[in-house]
Parts: C-alpha cells; structure tokens; sequence
C-alpha cells in the first residue's frame, strides 16, 4: 500500500463522505467522484477527483449545528445528506454536481434526533434507505427504514436497537465498485 499526502490542515474536519457516481462505459455516461467535508466551525467543503487528483470545487458555511451526515441520494446532477442537528433535528441537504456549492436544507423532522454521533446510510429497495443511527455515548446503535426522502412527510420506521456495543471510534459504509452497485436513492 503506498500513501500519497493529499495536503495538511485535515484537523479541523469532522466528517467526510465521498461519493462515487458511475453511470458505466455506455456512450453518454456520466460519472463522478467527490468527497465531502465538514469542518468543526460548520463549513462544508466539496473536492472533485480527475485523473487521481483531488482539486478544491467549493465550500458552503452554515452547518455549526451538524452533529453528523449520512449521504443517502446519488444522481448525475446532485448528492443528498441527511443530517443531524446537536438540537435533534433531522435535515436533507441537497448538493448540486454543479458550481456553485449551494446546498438546499429541508426539515424533515424537529427533534429526537440529537442523540446519534454517527449516521450511516445504504440503500434499501427502489427508493428507500437504512440508516443506523450510533450513540456513542450509550454505545448502542438504533436502525431505522427511511422512506424516499420527503420534507416532514418522510416516513421513518423505527425498526429498533441493533445487538451489540457499539464502542468504535470510526464507522465507515461499505461503497464497492461504483459501477457495479446502484446508486443510493433516497431522495
């Protein structure tokens, strides 16, 4: 495994996500790899890779209140999170492919969401989502089926705790071959 520095001042970030679009080799196909980052004074940050470089494609302030994001929606010409607030709102933030970085913040619910220091997030069925929900505190993890993302009227089926102790200090989703599995959908 070789390492290659990617630049410094990393510290200040909190959460990363990266998103890998890939529509396959079909004439017309569009693709795209970007990684998300949100620094702890609630800038989110966008970087673009283009033939195994990574360049700076924006930034957006606004997101003190974020305590964490789950990207659940990929499409040719937008990425959706769903996040947490530490007053426990639950938010979609649309993402535009696009320049400029100007994302769209829609309430989905108002509170009870506080408690999850880590969202994770994979597709489930057409147009749905499976979110895990991690308190790190009580080390214990709570899933939950998102229906396709819709304001306040998302439907969100608590499907109750998940057995173990969740005590690990990094959570991570399991991506593959960009190309070979379907884009997450739920928004």
């Amino acid at each position: 495994m070789k390492l290659t520095r990617v630049g410094g001042g990393w510290d200040t970030y909190m959460f990363f996500e990266e998103s890998r679009y890939d529509e396959g080799a079909v004439p017309g196909s569009q693709y795209h790899t970007i990684e998300y980052g949100l620094r702890n004074d609630g800038v989110l940050g966008r970087w673009r890779e283009s033939g195994g470089k990574w360049s700076a494609a924006g930034s957006y302030p606004g997101f003190a209140s974020v305590k964490t994001m789950a990207l659940i929606s990929q499409t040719r010409t937008y990425d959706t999170f769903l996040a947490n607030t530490r007053g426990g709102a639950l938010y979609t933030i649309r993402i535009p492919i696009s320049n400029p970085l100007k994302p769209i913040v829609t309430k989905v619910r108002a509170s009870t969401w506080q408690g999850f220091e880590a969202l994770i997030a994979e597709r489930c069925g057409q147009h749905g989502t499976l979110l895990l929900g991690i308190d790190k505190d009580t080390k214990s993890a709570h899933l939950y089926a998102v229906g396709r993302a819709n304001g306040t009227a998302t439907v969100i089926n608590n499907l109750g705790e998940v057995p173990g102790t969740y005590n690990n200090p990094v959570n991570y989703r399991w991506t593959g071959v960009a190309f070979a599995n379907p884009p997450l959908n739920g928004d």
